[in-house]
């Protein structure tokens, strides 16, 4: 197929939609509502839909991936928002170094699994 790759969004679930949508207006999001249970999550070029579905199984096995330049500039920016605090059920996994690069984790409001990284050698 002789076509260019332009973006990937995935679709992600929500336990309590609302509490989810100020979560990642929290992490820096621009949201833009699409339909009463779907919105459009954005920075700069990663983007993901939001939903307002919650399928235990589904949203428990869900991880995703997001490249930062720096990963320890991501960490301390992240520990400045106050996440765990602000919302029940987060979790905040430090950072970790393995040979390909570091990554630190979030588990948003309905248990899905961010990883946020640096790879050493692209």
């Amino acid at each position: 197929m002789n076509q260019n790759i332009k973006s990937i969004r995935p679709f992600i679930g929500a336990e309590n939609f609302e509490i989810s949508r100020n979560f990642y207006k929290d992490l820096g999001f621009e949201e833009t509502i699409l339909e009463a249970n779907l919105s459009l999550f954005k920075k700069q070029d990663i983007a993901f839909y939001l939903q307002n579905a919650y399928v235990k199984d589904w949203i428990e096995n869900t991880m995703l991936f997001i490249e930062v330049e720096n990963v320890n500039d991501f960490w301390k920016n992240l520990l400045t928002l106050n996440l765990t605090e602000k919302y029940d059920g987060i979790k905040l996994i430090p950072i970790r170094t393995m040979d390909w690069g570091k990554e630190c984790f979030v588990h948003d409001p309905s248990g899905i699994l961010w990883h946020f990284g640096e790879f050493f050698n692209k």
